[in-house]
């Protein structure tokens, strides 16, 4: 049975003071992206259940909440229950991801946006994981997102945003791992799987961290398994490089990891990028070609990007472009590039200085202060532009003052009946 003074499995309370470092956090993110013009907005907690599960969130639409449609009886539930038949049972549910509602909200008001749309989205969302370390029910994602533009400027300008922004934060050591989705289904085609089999092979290639090549290869050989064979050399031969320093975003290092003339649109697009990005990111970021990376949702149509941090056994980011996603809400496709920062993993990384803001004191007043005089007091400094708290005067002042100090107030002042102006006051500073 569930503790009843515990939150929900998978979520958390916030203290105030890890609420005002997680604030801290995201205000230097927002800071970062609105300096790279980007315009936050702000879409709904919920979407139409149909669109949440229209095959363009991977497995994560198997993780999603669905919300019981309004009163629907217990006959239908079972009824709905003994056919399998969820969308009886639901008509909305909680977003399990910021693009599924970013492309939707653009399809909405597509007629008030700019030509090339480059907006913010920092908000909640909600999966039915197995909760663990660095896994939540409910977690904050950071995305920044162009839509409508079709050139590599859209790949570039969200590297060097999420590159700075990870700099700010002050997490060192990152490497944006970089591929193609033409790259992999070209290595595909190579290696001789069929069309039809591209889905389920780079579904087992995804797992390639987790069971190796020799376990890659063998789930590889259901499929075919000349070309599962032909995918494990290639695999093995790109090894020593990712075991190293990595693989450099250039032409001839992609080319020497890959079978002569695979994918070469995916090649191009990749060197140019790295072209483009040479001595553009900040100290302690890193941009390399991982032949490797899949990412799991089904949406990505070229370039795909993956945040990795020693820190970590998990990404701390990831995205890419989908550019046939907005066409299915839309009916006319409409290039699109996203990438976001999970939150979670990066602020459990970082460690940030005491949160600046406004000087923070307080009245420490006796149980016989009018509240008017209290209260004209607290609005004079207000006024001044302070963050003021009253505290009734205790026994015990050693431990009322550490909590306050603790809590972030620098200076606190006594205050006895009769005081008609903070001048009057004697703030005196807290752990002195």
């Amino acid at each position: 049975m569930a503790n009843p003074v515990n939150p929900p499995r998978g979520m958390r309370d916030f203290l105030p003071a890890d609420k005002a470092r997680r604030e801290h956090a995201l205000g230097i993110i927002r800071g970062v992206y609105r300096a790279h013009g980007f315009d936050e907005i702000e879409t709904p907690v919920v979407e139409d259940w149909s669109r949440l599960h229209a095959g363009l969130g991977g497995d994560n639409e198997k993780l999603s909440f669905s919300i019981l449609k309004r009163g629907i009886t217990s006959e239908a539930l079972a009824a709905a229950a003994e056919a399998g038949d969820v969308e009886q049972l639901a008509d909305l549910g909680l977003r399990f991801d910021l693009t599924v509602p970013l492309t939707r909200y653009y399809a909405t008001h597509r007629a008030e946006l700019p030509p090339v749309f480059r907006a913010i989205q920092i908000a909640p969302v909600w999966r039915a994981e197995r909760p663990q370390k660095g896994r939540y029910r409910q977690f904050v994602q950071a995305d920044i997102d162009i839509i409508g533009e079709p050139g590599l400027l859209a790949e570039i300008e969200l590297v060097t945003a999420t590159s700075q922004a990870l700099a700010e934060l002050g997490l060192q050591g990152c490497v944006i791992r970089v591929n193609d989705r033409r790259i992999l289904f070209g290595l595909l085609a190579h290696c001789g799987f069929a069309p039809e089999t591209h889905d389920r092979a780079l579904i087992i290639v995804d797992k390639l961290d987790k069971i190796g090549v020799p376990g890659v290869v063998e789930e590889l050989r259901e499929l075919d398994a000349e070309a599962a064979e032909r995918m494990g050399a290639v695999l093995e031969g790109a090894a020593p490089a990712l075991a190293g320093d990595g693989i450099p975003l250039t032409r001839e290092a992609i080319a020497a990891v890959l079978p002569d003339g695979a994918a070469e649109q995916g090649v191009e697009n990749l060197s140019a990028l790295g072209e483009a990005l040479a001595g553009a990111l900040p100290a302690g970021v890193e941009v390399r070609f991982d032949p490797t990376l899949v990412r799991g949702m089904g949406y990505y149509t070229g370039t795909i990007f993956e945040v990795a941090h020693p820190g970590s056994g998990s990404s701390v980011g990831g995205g890419g472009r989908y550019d046939g996603m907005v066409g299915r809400f839309l009916g006319q496709d409409v290039p699109a590039v996203g990438f976001s920062i999970g939150f979670e993993r990066v602020v459990d990384l970082i460690e940030l200085p005491e949160t600046e803001g406004p000087d923070a004191v307080a009245l420490v007043h006796d149980a016989d202060v009018p509240f008017g005089e209290l209260l004209a007091l607290k609005r004079e400094l207000v006024d001044r532009g302070h963050r003021v708290r009253l505290e009734r005067r205790q026994k015990n002042m050693k431990t009322l003052l550490a909590r306050i100090e603790e809590q972030g107030f620098s200076r606190f002042a006594n205050v006895r009946s009769g005081a008609t102006s903070a001048d009057e006051l004697e703030f005196r500073v807290l752990g002195s």
